[in-house]
């Protein structure tokens, strides 16, 4: 069976890649666990400073597995991720799109590099969900108020290079070098302190305002009512089934 997750070293730099380009690197069982695993590695390897978040195949991540959460599959493993991160820096290299938890993947990471083109949004909306994978919390401090609002209730997504413009990409890359420019940037981090790029990190992470703890226990209070409804199961299934879902609003 191919692993969902390779990941290999260069230097202190780890290259995490997702590998189910068959499905657009969407997020199932293996991938959650994989992926989880590896930024522990990272994290507790003191040869390691910083790491790169990326996807086979062309593109970075379409999200959850539609039809594996259809199935009530365990992905666990990946809001590990999207609630703790990592402790040390990583950078995301985002080909083709990041959508739904593809994007919220990238923005559990630190530093974005995405080629020009690249789709960023958060789609969840349009199958019955929201994206509580920390989207709709860490979007209004990367791309401002009124961008992060029409992403998360239109679910339309955002080009990179408007993403650009809005602060959410650091750097832009050449269709195909969007690794390469990942893991120059990670190497340029790499060459610091590992102490002070970590304690760095937390600073800057603590300076946005409502802790993310509060915020993940305000969004408990949401997602019984929307992940538990009719809709949630419609979406998936009308995705599954290729046709137009018939919301019920209950």
């Amino acid at each position: 069976m191919t692993e969902a997750i390779l990941t290999e070293r260069r230097g202190r730099v780890l290259i995490i890649t997702m590998n189910r380009p068959e499905a657009k690197n969407a997020i199932n069982g293996p991938l959650a666990t994989g992926l989880w695993a590896a930024v522990q590695e990272l994290n507790t390897d003191p040869g390691l400073t910083a790491g790169v978040l990326t996807g086979a195949g062309g593109a970075f991540c379409s999200g959850m597995d539609l039809k594996g959460f259809a199935k009530g599959e365990d992905i666990t493993p990946a809001t590990h991720f999207f609630q703790q991160g990592s402790e040390k820096p990583i950078v995301a290299a985002i080909e083709g799109f990041a959508l739904a938890g593809g994007l919220e993947l990238a923005l559990s990471c630190d530093l974005l590099v995405a080629a020009e083109g690249a789709k960023l949004g958060i789609p969840e909306v349009k199958v019955g969900l929201f994206a509580a994978g920390g989207g709709v919390m860490r979007l209004p401090s990367r791309v401002g108020y009124g961008k992060a609002m029409e992403m998360a209730i239109t679910g339309d997504p955002i080009s990179a290079e408007e993403g650009h413009l809005a602060g959410l990409v650091t750097k832009l890359a050449t269709p195909g070098t969007a690794v390469d420019v990942a893991i120059e940037l990670a190497e340029r981090v790499a060459k610091n302190a590992p102490l002070a790029v970590a304690a760095s990190k937390k600073m800057i992470r603590a300076t946005q305002g409502t802790t993310e703890e509060d915020l993940w226990k305000f969004q408990s209070s949401l997602m019984g009512g929307v992940f538990g409804s009719n809709d949630a199961k419609e979406g998936p299934a009308a995705f599954a089934e290729k046709r137009e879902p018939n919301w019920s609003g209950t």
